[in-house]
């Protein structure tokens, strides 16, 4: 079987999304489950778990999780977690996010968080995130988000050159409108800004290939620095990103 850029990317760096900074404490965590409003007798879906963190912080609250990947060593890592903090009421199983092996109406709540921008077809993703929910159910989404114009265009450009499996972040006014054509409810939309350390965020590449990135961030436009922040001439190299919550319903 071939793997795609994502399975390659993530099934080398697994261990490392279990201790990511951004992934496992990110505002955006606390944010969806706020936003959700999970009760106890529901059955939620995460799409694109990866390390599991949406996952794990929302299982004390539902009655079932199935945490869905498309790559092993982050479903392996799945599994332990899982044993690990005695969460009975999750599950693992290898998905596709635009063809989820569920049934119709099955689930009152989907999660997915920071993983649309490798998603192959984000409408199609979509159409079955619609499909799988109950009428009425919820629809917790984070990924990283872009302003529109030149500067997302840098961005998009900036994350593909550290990560080849990134596609394209969107815009807020595009998700929005996809959400809408998917036939989703938009209840909530709001951004959050993160702190990125350059030191951890580029760690799997050489050193030419830190220079390039650290080059960009330095030689950038006005517009981008404005956007992304850099530090980069005095200790440690950080720069901005932002993500996008949304919460929808069928």
């Amino acid at each position: 079987m071939t793997l795609s850029l994502s399975q390659e990317h993530f099934g080398a760096t697994a261990k490392d999304y279990l201790t990511s900074k951004p992934h496992a404490l990110g505002k955006s965590l606390e944010r969806m489950v706020a936003l959700a409003r999970p009760q106890p007798g529901w059955h939620m879906l995460d799409v694109a778990t990866g390390a599991g963190h949406v996952a794990y912080a929302f299982a004390p609250h539902v009655a079932r999780v199935w945490a869905t990947d498309i790559t092993d060593e982050m479903m392996a890592i799945v599994r332990e977690e899982v044993g690990k903090r005695g969460l009975a009421n999750v599950r693992v199983a290898h998905a596709k996010a635009e063809s989820l092996p569920f049934e119709d109406g099955t689930f009152d709540l989907v999660t997915c968080r920071v993983a649309p921008h490798h998603f192959d077809s984000i409408a199609r993703f979509l159409d079955e995130v619609r499909r799988v929910l109950k009428p009425g159910g919820r629809f917790a989404l984070v990924d990283n988000v872009v302003p529109a114009g030149s500067v997302g265009d840098f961005v998009n450009a900036f994350e593909r050159f550290r990560d080849p499996s990134h596609l394209r972040a969107w815009t807020m006014d595009e998700w929005r409108d996809a959400l809408i054509e998917a036939g989703l409810k938009v209840e909530h939309q709001e951004t959050i800004d993160k702190r990125m350390d350059f030191a951890s965020w580029a760690q799997r590449h050489d050193a030419t290939m830190q220079r390039l990135l650290i080059s960009m961030l330095r030689e950038t436009t006005p517009a981008v620095k404005d956007f992304m922040a850099p530090k980069v001439d005095d200790g440690p190299i950080t720069f901005n990103l932002r993500e996008g919550v949304f919460l929808a319903s069928r």
